[in-house]
């Protein structure tokens, strides 16, 4: 595969929501889309919305480095390089919760994942288009 000339992109939050519009089209426009996400069910929901081959489903959780270093390496194993981080996966904590009750814990979680989860896609998605040739970004 020549992957100078492939479009790659990571989506983060790609099961659903915005995350999930965004790689539809971006794979409707002819991109490569690594789809990142917790919940596998609904990741192969959004990959059966898109033509076979074009895309890539990674159960990720943005908070752990050791699986955002997995979702990066599988993104250039399949499609050679990265283009695009849409870093967009983010969570509100328990639903219905006032934050007056919200456990500490609980946002420890949000932190976690929206803060760290960015950080650590962010880095990744830098690295890897610093090394590729052409650059990506």
């Amino acid at each position: 595969m020549d992957t100078k000339n492939v479009k790659t992109a990571v989506v983060t939050g790609a099961g659903s929501g915005i995350g999930r519009a965004v790689a539809v089209e971006l794979l409707r426009t002819g991109w490569s889309v690594a789809l990142a996400g917790r919940r596998t069910e609904t990741l192969e929901e959004t990959a059966a919305l898109v033509p076979e081959g074009a895309c890539l489903a990674v159960r990720t959780d943005v908070s752990r480095p050791e699986d955002v270093a997995a979702l990066f390496a599988a993104a250039v194993e399949r499609f050679g390089r990265v283009d695009l981080l849409f870093n967009n996966a983010g969570t509100f904590g328990p639903g219905g919760v006032p934050v007056e009750e919200l456990p500490y814990d609980a946002w420890r979680h949000v932190v976690d994942t929206n803060l760290n989860g960015a950080f650590l896609c962010a880095q990744a998605a830098y690295r890897q288009m610093k090394e590729q040739d052409p650059q990506g970004g």
